[in-house]
Parts: structure tokens; sequence; C-alpha cells
């Protein structure tokens, strides 16, 4: 075998494009195609049909509870809701469950809470000391 036989890469030598067009590469004709309507075959033949995207229940990640019980508890008492938005966000750092929304919505909402229930403390206490000590008094 001569190295004339093994192929190079090298492209094919060509000539000057024809000066006309081939037989049926004209302008596109109108109405409706010559194959037809695209045909269905029986059914139960082809890949199998899916649901929407999100519907199995295997593709979605579960959502943390604590999660959800953080964000109920900090309407109730905010302290208890702001351990616990804590304490999710670490869980689902951990798992990679779904839930980091609502967690981080507990810690902020539980943190202004007890930001507000420590503030409103100290004033009442400031004034209950203010009326012991007599300041009001006429």
């Amino acid at each position: 075998m001569s190295q004339d036989d093994f192929y190079r890469g090298d492209p094919p030598a060509h000539g000057p494009p024809p000066p006309y067009a081939p037989p049926g590469h004209g302008p596109p004709a109108y109405g409706p195609p010559a194959y037809g309507p695209p045909g269905y075959g029986p059914p139960g033949y082809g890949p199998p049909a899916y649901g929407p995207p999100g519907y199995w229940p295997g593709w979605q990640r579960r959502t943390n509870q604590l999660a959800i019980v953080a964000l109920v508890a900090t309407f109730l008492f905010a302290p208890v809701g702001l351990v616990l938005g804590l304490l999710a966000r670490g869980q689902i750092r951990r798992s990679g469950e779904q839930g980091d929304g609502l967690a981080l919505a507990a810690v902020i909402v539980g943190g202004l809470g007890t930001t507000l229930m420590a503030t409103g403390l100290v004033v009442w206490i400031g004034l209950l000391a203010s009326i012991s000590d007599g300041a009001f008094a006429p």
C-alpha cells in the first residue's frame, strides 16, 4: 500500500459551482406538504409519557419541617422562632432540603420581634422603676 492511498484529511478538489440551480431546488411551492400530516402510531408504542415538570414525587426536594415550624413559632413567640430558624438553616445546609427562605424569614422576623420585645421590656422596667421612685408623684 502506498502513501497515496491514505486519506490525509485534505478536502477533495472542486471546480467552480454550476451557473444554474439543480432541478428541484427552485422557489418554495405553496400549499399542503406533499408528504401529508404527521402520523401517530397506535397507543402503547413509543416512549412513555411523563407529567409536567415537578409533578413526579421523586423530582422535588422535601421542605424542611423545622423551617415551617420556625416561621409559625415566630408569630407566636419571637425568640423561639428565632432559635428554631437558626437550627433549621443549619439542617438545610447539611441535608440540602428546601425551605431555606422560610428559615431565613423566621430568623429575620424572629430577630425583629425579639428586639422589639427586649426594647419594650427595658422601657417597661424603666417606667416601673421611675414610678416606684416617686418621679411621677405630685
